[in-house]
């Protein structure tokens, strides 16, 4: 097993602990699973840069690396859905987690049809990542209506933002392929 996919299987791993650590009734808690999302969000950064570094990029982790960051992201935003139970955070949550399901779909049909490279991950797609962690980040860390959670709420709408307009940047590279099978 390579370095890389431990990481990425450690990032999944990590999941439940950071549930339970949620969802504890300690004052500690919020602190303790912000720390391990901040955790397996470095996990997300380390292990691509250690494929590439090493050398050691492979088919499998080019599958779970993905598929463990939508993992984490979902259930996290599920997670501040239930306890912040305000419209103007269930908006931004679900137009994350319904791109990332569109474009993984995109994604599996550009493959499909041998047109991967024409929606790889771009560079505004990398910064809407850094900003969604650090928005969720916040807003797990620090107690929901503090100046830090707000501050977390903004970045969360700058994450939404990019979100939505990665989201057409991927649809309108892939727009010429999708129209001929309309």
């Amino acid at each position: 097993m390579k370095i890389p996919n431990l990481l990425t299987l450690a990032r999944i791993l990590l999941i439940p602990v950071f549930v339970l650590l949620y969802y504890l009734p300690q004052a500690w808690s919020p602190l303790a699973a912000a720390m391990v999302f901040g955790l397996a969000a470095l996990t997300d950064w380390f292990d691509g840069y250690l494929a590439r570094r090493l050398d050691q990029s492979t088919p499998f982790g080019a599958f779970l690396d993905p598929v463990a960051d939508k993992l984490m992201v979902a259930v996290a935003l599920v997670l501040l859905v239930e306890t912040f139970d305000e419209p103007w955070i269930t908006i931004p949550a679900m137009i994350i987690i319904g791109r990332e399901i569109v474009i993984s779909a995109l994604r599996e049909w550009m493959a499909e049809i041998g047109e991967r490279a024409s929606v790889a991950v771009s560079y505004i797609g990398k910064v809407k990542t850094t900003l969604q962690m650090i928005a969720i980040l916040l807003l797990i860390a620090f107690t929901p209506y503090s100046t830090l959670s707000w501050i977390g709420v903004a970045a969360l709408y700058g994450a939404t933002l990019l979100t939505l307009w990665s989201m057409v940047q991927y649809l309108m590279a892939a727009w010429p392929l999708l129209r001929e099978d309309i």
